[in-house]
C-alpha cells in the first residue's frame, strides 16, 4: 500500500476491531446518532489498512485527505446533516476517476495521473456524505480474474494469503473481507464483482446493465460493463444502490422468511464441472432454502446454453475494448493514448490484446460476426433466461458463483478442478451468462471449505428487477448469516 503522506504503520488502538466490523448502514447510523465520530472511525480503518498492508489491496491512500474529510463530516453532523453515508469511508476501484486522487487503471503509464473530476458513482457517494478511503488494487485495465498486477502487485485473499482473491475488482473484495473498509466500488463485465465477492466471502452486487452510471469509469465493453458494489451485507448493497440510482420505488419488505419464494437452478448448465466441496455447499443450500419455506425447481436452459453464453460474451468483451478505451481516454482527458496503454501492458496481456483486441489480430471479430452477436446471439441468451422467470414463475435463478474456491496464487493460470485442468477464465464460467444477458446478479457467502476458503451463491433476478432481487437476497442471507472475519 502506498500512502501519499508517507506515513508508517502503527499499533492498532483498542476498539478498532469493533469499529472495523461496522457495515455502511451501521457506521452511518452510529455517526448520525453521535455514538462514534467519523474521525475516530476513519482513523481506526486507516490503522487497519496499515496492519493489513501485506494483502496489497490498495494502490493509493491519502491519509491526510481521509482524516480531513472525516473532520468535515463531523462538523456537518453537528450542523444537522443526516446524509445517508455521512462520514463513512468507502474503497474505490482504481478504474474510477477520483478528483484530486491518482487514478492508475492498474497500469504504470498512469502512476502519476490525478484527475480533476470524479466519476459519476463516486460523485453520488460523496453527495451522500461518503468519503473516498483510497483506490483499491485491480488487474491491469480490469483484464483478469486472479488479482495479479505486474506493476502494483498480487492482491492476496484474506481467508488464505497464498490464494487468489478473484478479479478484476481484487482489491475491492480483499479490503472489504479484511474489514479495512465496509464497502468498495467495483466493476463487472464478465464477473469482476461477483468472482472476488465469492472467493473473498463478501457480498457482491452487479446491477442490471445500464442501471448504474458508468461515466468516468474505465471500460472494457460498452455493451457489457456495469459498475457495482462489494460489501459485507445485502442491506449495505441495497442502501448504496438506492443512493446511486435514486430508486425509492420499492421499499424493503418487513418479512425475513422465505415462505412463498420460488427459485430455479440449472445443474446441467452451471454444475457440469464443479469442485466437490462447492457442489456439496450448493446442494446443502438448496435443502436449507426448502426447509425455510422456499420452493426450488430444476430447469434446463438448453444443450448449447453455455457455448452460446461464452461465445457472445467473450466476443463482445474483446471486440469492444479498443473503441471503448480509446473514447474513454479522450473524454476524460487522460494523458495517454490507447497505443501507450497497449505498449505498457504486461507481456501475457499484451499478447492477448494483439490477438483479440487489435483490428490487426488474427482473432479480432469481423464486423459481420460482431453484428450477429448483437442482433442474434445476445437476444437469444436473453430470451432463454427471461423464459426462466416468465414460464416457471420463479423469483430468481440460483447457482454457485464460482465453480471452485480460490485457487493458489502459484497456480493462478492453470489449476485442477474435480480432476480436470482449467485456466483462470474458468473462475467466470458461471458469471458469464448473467453478464451476457445484462441481468442483475448478487453473490452472497454460504460457508467455508475445509481449508477455510469461502463459497459463494449467486442469485440472479429478472432484467430490471434489482430492488426485488436485493430484497430476496436479504431474505436468503438471513438463512446463512455472515462469515466470521478472516483469522
Amino acid at each position: 500500500m502506498q500512502n501519499k503522506d508517507g506515513s508508517v504503520g502503527a499499533v492498532p488502538a483498542s476498539g478498532d476491531n469493533e469499529l472495523a466490523e461496522l457495515g455502511v448502514a451501521a457506521a452511518a447510523a452510529a455517526i448520525r446518532d453521535g455514538d462514534i465520530t467519523s474521525e475516530s472511525y476513519s482513523a481506526a480503518l486507516l490503522r487497519r489498512a496499515r496492519e493489513y498492508s501485506d494483502l496489497n489491496s490498495f494502490i493509493t491512500i491519502d491519509e491526510s485527505a481521509v482524516l480531513a474529510a472525516a473532520k468535515d463530516a463531523d462538523k456537518a453532523r453537528a450542523a444537522g446533516s443526516s446524509a445517508p453515508f455521512l462520514g463513512v469511508p468507502i474503497g474505490v476501484k482504481d478504474s474510477y476517476t477520483t478528483r484530486g486522487l491518482r487514478t492508475t487503471l492498474g497500469v504504470e503509464a498512469l502512476e502519476s495521473f490525478v484527475p480533476t473530476e470524479d466519476s459519476d458513482v463516486v460523485g453520488a457517494v460523496k453527495n451522500a456524505g461518503g468519503i473516498v478511503f483510497g483506490k483499491v488494487n485491480l488487474v491491469e485495465m480490469s483484464f483478469g480474474l486472479t488479482g495479479n498486477n505486474s506493476r502494483y502487485g498480487q492482491v492476496k485473499n484474506p481467508y488464505g494469503q497464498d490464494h487468489v482473491p478473484g478479479g478484476s475488482s481484487s482489491g475491492s473484495g480483499a479490503s472489504v473481507a479484511a474489514r479495512i473498509v465496509p464497502a468498495a466500488l467495483g466493476g463487472d463485465t464478465v464477473g469482476s464483482i461477483r468472482v472476488p465477492a465469492s472467493l473473498c466471502g463478501v457480498v457482491g452486487f452487479k446491477p442490471t446493465t445500464g442501471r448504474w452510471p458508468t461515466g468516468g469509469v474505465a471500460p472494457i465493453s460498452h455493451t457489457l460493463d456495469t459498475t457495482g458494489i462489494l460489501a459485507r451485507s445485502v442491506e449495505d448493497c441495497a442502501l448504496i444502490d438506492q443512493v446511486v440510482t435514486k430508486d425509492v420505488a420499492a421499499p424493503r419488505a418487513d418479512r425475513s422468511d422465505l415462505q412463498g419464494a420460488r427459485f430455479a437452478y440449472a445443474p446441467r448448465q452451471y454444475m457440469e464441472l464443479i469442485d466437490p466441496e462447492t457442489e456439496a455447499h450448493f446442494k446443502d443450500t438448496l435443502m436449507r432454502l426448502r426447509d425455510a419455506g422456499a420452493e426450488v425447481v430444476e430447469v434446463d436452459l438448453g444443450e448449447d446454453f453455455s457455448s452460446l453464453a461464452d461465445r457472445l460474451t467473450w466476443n463482445l468483451f474483446f471486440r469492444e475494448t479498443m473503441e471503448s478505451v480509446t473514447e474513454f481516454l479522450r473524454q476524460n482527458n487522460f494523458p495517454v493514448s490507447f497505443d501507450e496503454i497497449y505498449n505498457d501492458l504486461k507481456p501475457e496481456l499484451k499478447e492477448v490484446w494483439s490477438h483479440l483486441v487489435l483490428p490487426s489480430g488474427q482473432g479480432y471479430l469481423a464486423h459481420e460476426a460482431y453484428e450477429t452477436t448483437l442482433s442474434v446471439d445476445r437476444p437469444e441468451l436473453q430470451r432463454r433466461l427471461s423464459k426462466v422467470f416468465t414460464h416457471t414463475g420463479v423469483d430468481a435463478l440460483l447457482f454457485p458463483t464460482t465453480p471452485c474456491p480460490a485457487p493458489l496464487i502459484e497456480h493462478r493460470s492453470r489449476f485442477t478442478v474435480a480432476g480436470e485442468e482449467v485456466s483462470d477464465l474458468f473462475l467466470a464460467k458461471n458469471t458469464v451468462p448473467t453478464s451476457g444477458a445484462g441481468l442483475p446478479g448478487i453473490s452472497i457467502p454460504i460457508g467455508l471449505t475445509g481449508q477455510g476458503l469461502p463459497v459463494g451463491l449467486e442469485i440472479d433476478g429478472a432484467h430490471g428487477h434489482d430492488r426485488k432481487l436485493l430484497d430476496l437476497a436479504r431474505r436468503v442471507e438471513s438463512v446463512f448469516g455472515t462469515l466470521p472475519a478472516p483469522a
